[in-house]
């Protein structure tokens, strides 16, 4: 079986690959393939294409950004058909068994277009998203008598004029030039539409006409839309017929049809009731041989029929168009691919300044190791759990690096840092407009996850109405970009992490019950450094290794008095405070080893230990926690002098729920003069 691999280089096809039966060929960025692609966004062993069961076929082999055929991404092993376009990263590859018509001239496309099956859609050209659907504005009873055909224009090349149309095609070339120079500058498929209408009404016989963008239902029936629509002398636009679109969409071939016969059934009235005849034009909007859409013009005045060189007109339109719409196609997925590499370069960045392994050998250390380990095969969402600065995030990215997604990216974003109306733009991402600042269509935080992980930190700082949002996104639904109207299906799996009492924020209706139970499939709690102490020493050691190696330094470890200071103290940064205190011990230690003076330990109580400080232990007595929690606040705000900012910083909770929580206990300031 004779096939070849037709290869894009740019706007040129530029070399070919002959695949032989029996020998399987490989593409990716590796020199070791058959096939090199040179492009970062291929992996190193991104596919395969070999023979089986009489078929050529393709295999993603397990690749960063998969593999395209024909726009669409495919799943193990996908069968080839003669004409089909692989895109792998940046390049395309076309799949031919002839040679002699892998390059062709003359059939409307210019030298190596795509050999794709007429009338379907590229993904991102004109969707029906983006259009109104045609209003049910009464059949114009269009002619069926097609009285010309043309499949190119002549006015796209060096065309032989006879003396009768010289003159109208010099003046439709003219026109022409200054219609391209137009539909270039425009930034979207809109603008495109509505200067090809007007320029089209003003250039030919015609008096009223529309652009229409063609998709496909889920049985494969052809449906137009009115992307752009014009009318000088009827009130509204009147549709194309059936006949005439399935003619055109069938054949590819633009087509004048004329009331030749004077049937009165095929003509319409004008303002005075009267019979007039009609002509009509319906050319499609061709790339390569994929259909985009059709242009439709008619004329309902007899002296202004519609003739060959208005055909010829509107055909050079159309390619024009054509041109203009697939230029903006591949400007967005530029854009598209520019955005997410810059994501990911941002995620890369972040992955290097972050410890990429968890340090503690505890029993406790070890039971989450082992939560972990029965986490990451799964898909379910995770709720990691813990105090501030014990390491939730090492926890979530050994989560996905152990899990099937490890090849995908890992995505973090913290709730709290951003507001409301951010938050949601950094999640969904947003269009370019959708509000002020947006200058450029921006991927989301969830598409640039896309079949990895999505870490959301801070999770409980989310507000209410992002969390509805959140949530159907969690269950499966679509959702759209800020702005955008086009449905959006990703493949994520998000881990969740806090430390606030997600169940108190639900009873205080600050945080949705149906999400919480959403996030709450897996829990791993991590404990804080206070509860493991054996592990305190291992990770001071580490982090001293590391600052060494970063600073130059030969610090030889820590003193007696040093390593007994940091038993003793409490930690309530968590292993966050310990890296920091080490980092700095290690940039102003005056000796060959820290001392304890070298360590600036706070006097911070820990917001689990405030309570136990200001009350003894002698004094302890079994008591309701609604009492403890009584006490521990009217404990915390006396050693704050009432200071309630203070005190809630302590406590860890805002400063309204702090005033709530005063009333409700009815804590009352001590006089001045004591008590």
């Amino acid at each position: 079986m004779l096939a070849y691999l037709v290869i894009r280089d740019g706007t040129k096809w530029s070399d070919v690959f002959r695949l032989v039966p029996g020998r399987r060929v490989t593409v990716g960025r590796a020199t070791t393939n058959q096939i090199v692609i040179r492009d970062e966004l291929a992996s190193r062993q991104h596919a395969e294409i070999f023979l089986a069961d009489g078929r050529w076929h393709i295999r993603d082999l397990d690749s960063r950004n998969g593999v395209q055929v024909n726009g669409e991404s495919i799943r193990g092993d996908h069968p080839l058909t003669v004409g089909d376009q692989i895109r792998i990263a940046g390049t395309q590859l076309a799949f031919v068994t002839d040679l002699a018509n892998a390059y062709r001239r003359g059939d409307g496309g210019e030298e190596g277009a795509e050999t794709v099956a007429p009338g379907t859609m590229p993904a991102g050209a004109l969707s029906p998203a983006d259009v109104a659907p045609i209003e049910e504005t009464g059949d114009l009873h269009e002619p069926t008598v097609i009285t010309h055909r043309r499949q190119n224009t002549r006015l796209l090349e060096a065309p032989q004029l006879d003396s009768s149309n010289e003159g109208k095609l010099g003046n439709a070339a003219a026109k022409l030039c200054k219609l391209a120079f137009d539909l270039a500058r425009q930034p979207d498929p809109k603008g495109v539409a509505q200067i090809a209408v007007n320029g089209l009404i003003d250039g030919t016989q015609a008096d009223a006409g529309a652009v229409l963008t063609l998709a496909r239902d889920e049985s494969g029936e052809p449906k137009l839309h009115v992307l752009a629509s014009r009318s000088d002398r009827l009130p509204v636009y009147r549709s194309v017929s059936r006949y005439l679109a399935d003619t055109v969409i069938r054949e590819g071939e633009a087509v004048l049809a004329r009331d030749i016969a004077g049937d009165s059934k095929l003509g319409i009235r004008d303002s005075q009731g009267e019979m007039v005849s009609t002509s009509v034009i319906c050319a499609p909007i061709r790339s390569g041989k994929r259909i985009l859409g059709l242009i439709h013009l008619y004329s309902t005045e007899a002296n202004r029929s519609l003739d060959p060189v208005d055909l010829e007109f509107t055909l050079a339109v159309a390619e024009n168009m054509a041109v203009a719409l697939t230029s903006q196609q591949r400007q967005q997925v530029l854009a598209d691919d520019l955005s997410k590499s810059r994501n990911e370069l941002d995620e890369l960045r972040q992955r290097l300044a972050v410890e990429s392994e968890i340090v503690g050998s505890s029993t406790a250390m070890l039971d989450v190791h082992g939560q972990i380990v029965r986490a990451a095969p799964s898909n379910a969402t995770v709720l990691v759990r813990g105090e501030s600065g014990v390491g939730k995030e090492l926890v979530a990215r050994a989560v996905h690096f152990s899990s099937p997604r490890r090849r995908g990216p890992f995505v973090c974003l913290n709730c709290a840092a951003l507001t409301e109306s951010l938050l949601e733009s950094e999640l969904f991402g947003h269009e370019k407009g959708a509000f002020t600042g947006a200058t450029e269509r921006k991927i989301g935080k969830f598409e640039a996850a896309h079949k990895g992980t999505l870490m959301l930190d801070e999770i409980g700082e989310m507000s209410m109405a992002i969390q509805s949002k959140f949530l159907r996104v969690l269950e499966g639904h679509p959702f759209e970009r800020v702005g955008g109207s086009k449905p959006i299906k990703v493949d994520v799996r998000v881990i969740a992490a806090t430390n606030r009492n997600l169940e108190t924020a639900v009873r205080e209706g600050n945080f949705r019950k149906d999400l919480y139970f959403r996030l709450h499939v897996l829990e791993i709690q991590v404990p804080p450094l206070r509860k493991r102490p054996d592990d305190l020493i291992e990770l001071a050691e580490h982090f001293l290794k590391k600052f060494n190696a970063e600073t130059g330094r030969r610090l030889s470890g820590f003193s007696p008095d040093a390593l007994r200071k940091m038993r003793d103290y409490h930690w309530p940064g968590n292993v966050r405070e310990l890296k920091n205190v080490v980092e700095r011990a290690v940039v102003l230690a005056r000796g060959e080893r820290i001392e304890a003076d070298d360590l600036a330990l706070t006097s911070l109580a820990n917001t689990s230990e405030s309570f136990e400080m200001a009350m003894p232990r002698a004094s302890f007595v079994p008591i309701s926690l609604t009492e403890m929690e009584r006490r521990h606040i009217a404990a915390t705000l006396e050693a704050t002098g009432w200071n309630k900012s203070q005190a809630a910083g302590i406590l860890e909770i805002e400063r309204s729920t702090l005033d709530r929580k005063i009333r409700k206990y009815d804590i009352r300031r001590p006089s001045r003069g004591g008590q």
